[in-house]
């Protein structure tokens, strides 16, 4: 167990946390509740990085949709559950959610199918077909989009 620490020591701390990267009220809530400190030192802190500037929902909501999409080939579906996990607001998803205009969505499917049905070639066909429909499932691909390609094999 830390020791407990006061709001100044506690304001530092998640400063410098929230500076690295960007981070979710969650995420800091979850930090700070590790250096043992009380409900209302917490909220106290939290409320300072929001009114600085080192702690914006909306900056946190774009900043993650546009790296999951981009590295990890997430869709739609899983950036959004992923959103409501960290308690994002409903209005800040739907504000994240339009970084990613619909053109470069299904340029990212495509590429990843074409990529995927190249690795898969040597399957039998539907072994090939579930793989594929797995990967992007599992990554929040609509079905319907997931379906469409896949019939198209």
């Amino acid at each position: 167990m830390n020791k407990y620490l006061g709001i100044p020591e506690l304001q530092r701390k998640a400063e410098y946390y929230c500076s690295y990267q960007e981070r979710c009220h969650t995420e800091v809530y979850k930090k700070l509740k590790t250096y043992t400190s009380s409900n209302s030192d917490i909220n106290e802190v939290i409320s300072k990085l929001i009114a600085d500037d080192f702690l914006n929902e909306t900056r946190f909501s774009e900043s993650f949709v546009r790296g999951k999409f981009k590295n990890k080939n997430w869709g739609r579906i899983r950036l959004s559950l992923e959103l409501k996990k960290r308690s994002i607001s409903k209005k800040n998803i739907e504000i994240a959610m339009k970084q990613i205009n619909q053109s470069a969505y299904e340029a990212k499917f495509k590429q990843r199918f074409d990529f995927l049905t190249e690795k898969f070639k040597n399957e039998k066909k539907i072994i090939m077909k579930k793989k594929i429909f797995d990967y992007f499932n599992y990554r929040g691909w609509e079905h319907e989009i997931i379906y469409n390609e896949i019939n198209k094999l």
